[in-house]
């Protein structure tokens, strides 16, 4: 939906199914009610995404003129799509393996530029074209894949991860030099992830995108530096997932005045929730807010837990599990990466980062810096039994809930 804030829809990973068919059915099911309910008059945006069967699926040209036929037919468009998990991604253990393949591989390019490839050929056309577009993307890695206190495997790891992605930046080049539509890959910051704040996302982009980026591009279109680093920087964007940076502690205004001063752009906002809690002095009024995270403790979905302590500092644990193990009377606050329901603020002792949305639609308000906002709750078949509802209900309220702030 085109709103005052920028184009609005919801990520369709929130859908089972890794084949296209299984999307496709999924996409008929909901979407038409969801548009009669949230955009009977204006045409319904939606997140796409798709495993890597399914992308492969739908380059078939019978079943790609389907589903483009289907988008006119129910006054629909595609105007993001969401790259990063590759695979499986309900009804089996995900865990760290939604990093997987990572951009150390040929698989996560080859897989990537496909997306890249449906996504130019899916955004709309005539008087509402769209000429700018973005997909967002796994941060590089994940970390605990590597020794990390190695320098020099680190070192290693951004060199071979920047090498791969640079063949998408290729791609994403010639795409506008033929078509005139300008794609970015979006690059999505998570705990744990080889990129897991706003300064190690500026770090990789200055210390490692820009001098391969700049002889690659050269290389291959033989543009100058200055050509080059606009292009790197008009191509390779980073998704603002509010949940992620929420977890991390990172304050919306402060991450994009970083952005800001490095020249740096946002591709999209993915609007998200973490669960949080702040604990009490009382042991026995601890170890009931403990039990509350408990609940949340489920095994598809990694967990990460970032504790901070008395004095200030942040203790980051990859999962749930390990977090409840290392409890200490020095934990003064937990924030945990669960996409929980946006229109919920409390469960019971624990409470949602809801306050970082409102943050970062206020300031997307204030002075825009993307045109894409896509609503990402995935979690709804692992949410303990007294969260959940009919799921297309659950989808309505999210976008009802945003589209109310975005309206106040």
């Amino acid at each position: 939906m085109k709103t005052a804030l920028g184009h609005l829809g919801y990520c369709t990973n929130i859908h089972a199914g890794e084949h296209w068919p299984e999307h496709f059915t999924a996409l008929q099911q909901a979407i038409p009610a969801l548009k009669q309910k949230l955009s009977p008059n204006a045409p319904f945006g939606i997140g796409l995404r798709l495993s890597n069967v399914a992308s492969q699926e739908l380059t078939q040209a019978e079943r790609l003129r389907e589903f483009q036929q289907w988008l006119t037919d129910n006054d629909c468009y595609v105007f993001t799509m969401n790259g990063f998990p590759y695979g499986g991604f309900h009804h089996t253990r995900v865990k760290d393996q939604v990093h997987a393949p990572d951009w150390r591989t040929a698989e996560r390019v080859d897989y990537t530029i496909r997306l890249f490839q449906l996504l130019a050929a899916l955004l709309p056309k005539g008087a509402n074209r769209l000429t700018r577009a973005g997909i967002s993307t796994s941060p590089l890695s994940y970390r605990y894949w590597f020794r990390w206190d190695n320098p020099d495997e680190r070192d290693l790891a951004f060199e071979a991860t920047t090498q791969r992605l640079m063949t998408v930046v290729e791609e994403l080049v010639r795409i506008k030099q033929q078509e005139g539509i300008s794609l970015h890959l979006d690059l999505e910051p998570e705990p744990d992830g080889l990129l897991e704040t706003a300064d190690e996302f500026i770090d990789w982009f200055n210390l490692y995108l820009l001098p391969i980026g700049i002889e690659r591009l050269n290389d291959e279109f033989g543009f100058s530096a200055s050509e080059c680093e606009a292009a790197l920087r008009e191509h390779v964007q980073l998704c603002y997932d509010v949940c992620h940076f929420a977890v991390g502690y990172e304050r919306p205004e402060e991450v994009l005045k970083k952005l800001n001063d490095n020249n740096l752009n946002v591709g999209k906002i993915q609007i998200s929730a973490a669960l949080k809690a702040t604990f009490p002095v009382e042991e026995n009024s601890r170890e009931a807010v403990l039990d509350q995270f408990r609940q949340f403790n489920e095994p598809t979905y990694l967990h990460q837990v970032v504790a901070r302590n008395s004095t200030g500092d942040l203790l980051r644990f990859p999962d749930l599990p390990e977090a409840l193990l290392a409890f200490d009377q020095n934990h003064v606050e937990w924030r945990s990466h669960f996409h929980v329901p946006l229109f919920v603020n409390d469960y019971g002792l624990l409470q949602s980062t809801q306050d970082d949305i409102r943050e970062v639609l206020r300031l997307q308000q204030a002075n825009p810096f993307t045109e894409q906002l896509e609503v990402e709750t995935y979690t709804w078949e692992v949410l303990p039994e007294d969260l959940k509802l009919r799921l297309n209900d659950s989808i309505g309220r999210e976008l009802e809930w945003v589209l109310h702030k975005i309206n106040l």
